[in-house]
């Protein structure tokens, strides 16, 4: 009836890194400046996004621990947002009807929303989430990307911090 989702382990090989390279601590250095801890911050987000998705997804679950029904219940959704939204690469097919990614989306996240309403959990997924992303931020801008040299702010970027100043 739906049309059958990739194979799931060639998906997760490509967004997830390997741990060892993520927890490399040859590779963290403190940030010179605002500037290089933000640039750092999106680089290491975009490169190791899957990793940070699955250390949200971790803390969410281990504070549900105590919440056994509601952890089965979040089980059951985010198995539904895998298979019916990021494992796709073409449009979900249901009784012949190709369905827009759009409205799957839609649905998906209503789903998601009335299930925290309904087990009133919301401020726990909403502090576990909100920890998670402290600690990406914290590991975004102390990992130093493999090419700092291409740093859009090229030069402004010194060794020192206070940066190369002549006087006039």
């Amino acid at each position: 009836m739906s049309s059958p989702p990739p194979d799931a382990g060639t998906i997760a090989a490509v967004t997830v890194r390997p741990w060892p390279l993520f927890i490399d601590t040859a590779a963290l250095s403190l940030p010179i400046s605002f500037s290089d801890a933000t640039y750092r911050i999106n680089k290491n987000l975009r490169y190791f996004a899957g990793n940070y998705v699955l250390i949200i997804l971790f803390i969410l679950l281990i504070t549900l621990i105590l919440r056994p029904i509601s952890l089965v219940l979040f089980l059951i959704i985010f198995a539904g947002w895998i298979y019916l939204y990021f494992s796709r690469n073409e449009p979900l097919e249901l009784f012949g009807f190709d369905i827009d990614d759009r409205f799957v989306l839609g649905f998906l996240s209503l789903v998601t929303v009335v299930a925290l309403l309904v087990a009133k959990i919301w401020t726990n997924v909403f502090v576990s989430i909100g920890f998670g992303i402290v600690i990406l931020c914290v590991h975004g801008a102390l990992r130093a990307p493999e090419d700092q040299e291409d740093s859009p702010y090229g030069a402004l970027l010194s060794e020192s911090p206070r940066g190369d100043y002549t006087i006039v």
